[in-house]
């Protein structure tokens, strides 16, 4: 009997006015910015153990985590600690009101489609990171707000997906302002997130990389992180310095992962105004001057075109560039290198990676030199290939580095302007007699920055 009354219920028709009155600011704010979040899964391999032929054993950890869309191309943005750098695939799901992203389940219900999406840069010290989804619909981005001139107490709303629940909403009030938060990120990784802003809507995990929007329906922040020994505590990093960082850095071309080894005049012209030797892009003869049209087939009209473009492509992949030249255009088609190789090849004129030598039974891992240009700081030093870098040395601050990839002396070279010296403790194997001598004889010496 209950549920034939239910059902008789259902069916009849509702009172207008009575619905409006429960359409509140929340979920007319609900409504209108559902549609800009995602659910985002990576995996990444985690070593486990040693099998009985000693050899590494990974399972894949599951992460998870919300985003949203910035740019109707399926640009969206995170936080790092959701995607990480080692990521082996990640994918992100819409709200099923998405035209085209949803499929029929076999119960004939409407089900997220899973698309895959790539990282194409990120900041680990500011925790946020920028994906691009593999799909040619159109998204809609949220709309930016501002967070300079937040009210204490005004009603805010977080949208994410906590621990699993896909699309759940919370509201309460900006409860806190200027918040600066440490987060022990890794176990070596300390990070210090400033200018925070604290809310009491309920944030979970899960709700990493989702937006804090205001009444109005826009974006004021992304929410981060919560402090677990608290109640309704969550915090999240304000708009006005997500817009700083997605422009000053994730979108940078030297925030992208690949390098050509050439630089481009971003102020309209989208001319090459710089070329490094011994770059993928001189070896293809690509000179100061020539004004890029087109990458991948995808016409540039503006900086923004070329940034969103540039930050697209991947080292190890072949990309086309359309370039005007003084003959006229010409398709060039160059692989890129990883990015902290031509960071180290364009300050030091050289390109590094891992190795491991042997003192006794120890084993030592650290990086040694694998190429050397025909010009530069490493050139004019003596290095050669196979040198051992067992130290590098700070020359003002005396601080000694112990590097074992690529990516480690990168972040080391971005800290020191041009012309800074660097001093290097080499070990090298030289021949005795005509054969090769186990013997490593150490050299030091020091270099200047490009």
């Amino acid at each position: 009997m209950l549920s034939l009354f239910l059902a008789l219920a259902a069916a009849l028709p509702q009172d207008s006015s009575a619905f409006q009155s429960r359409w509140t600011p929340e979920a007319a704010v609900a409504r209108d910015a559902r549609i800009s979040v995602v659910y985002i899964e990576s995996s990444r391999p985690v070593l486990v153990g040693w099998n009985q032929f000693n050899q590494r054993v990974y399972r894949d950890e599951t992460r998870s985590g919300s985003g949203v869309v910035v740019e109707p191309r399926g640009y969206i943005i995170t936080n790092y600690h959701v995607v990480g750098d080692d990521a082996r695939e990640i994918t992100v799901q819409f709200d099923t009101l998405v035209p085209g992203t949803t499929e029929r389940s076999e119960q004939g219900a409407d089900v997220p489609r899973k698309f895959s999406a790539k990282l194409l840069s990120s900041s680990r010290d500011q925790d946020l990171a920028l994906l691009k989804v593999d799909s040619e619909l159109s998204f809609t981005p949220i709309r930016f707000g501002t967070s300079s001139d937040l009210i204490l107490g005004e009603r805010v709303v977080a949208i994410g997906n906590p621990l699993g629940q896909r699309l759940t909403v919370s509201a309460g009030l900006v409860s806190g302002l200027g918040r600066d938060i440490e987060v022990q990120a890794a176990p070596n990784v300390t990070l210090k997130l400033r200018d925070l802003i604290q809310t009491d809507a309920a944030i979970n995990h899960g709700n990493s990389g989702g937006p804090l929007l205001n009444i109005l329906g826009e974006m004021i922040g992304i929410n981060t992180l919560v402090n677990e020994a608290a109640e309704n505590m969550g915090f999240a990093i304000p708009v006005d310095h997500i817009e700083e960082v997605l422009r000053d850095q994730l979108l940078a071309p030297e925030s992208s992962r690949a390098w050509f080894g050439f630089e481009v005049d971003e102020a309209g012209t989208l001319c090459i105004n710089r070329v490094i030797p011994g770059s993928p892009a001189a070896d293809a003869g690509i000179e100061v001057g020539y004004r890029l049209v087109a990458i991948d087939g995808q016409p540039l009209q503006s900086a923004e075109d070329y940034r969103l473009q540039r930050v697209q492509l991947l080292p190890n992949k072949p990309a086309r560039f359309r370039i005007k030249t003084a003959e006229g255009e010409r398709e060039y088609e160059l692989k890129g290198w990883k990015r902290a190789d031509g960071v180290v090849f364009d300050r030091m004129g050289m390109t590094v990676d891992r190795c491991v030598y042997a003192t006794g039974r120890i084993a030592t891992q650290t990086i040694c030199v694998v190429q050397v240009g025909a010009e530069g700081p490493a050139k004019e030093l003596g290095l050669q290939p196979g040198d051992i870098i067992d130290a590098v040395r700070a020359g003002e601050t005396g601080l000694v580095y112990t590097l074992t990839d690529a990516a480690q002396l990168a972040r080391l070279l971005a800290q020191c302007p041009s012309g800074s010296k660097l001093e290097f403790d080499i070990l090298r194997d030289e021949p005795v007699a005509g054969r090769a001598s186990k013997r490593r004889e150490l050299y030091k010496g020091s270099l200047t920055l490009r």
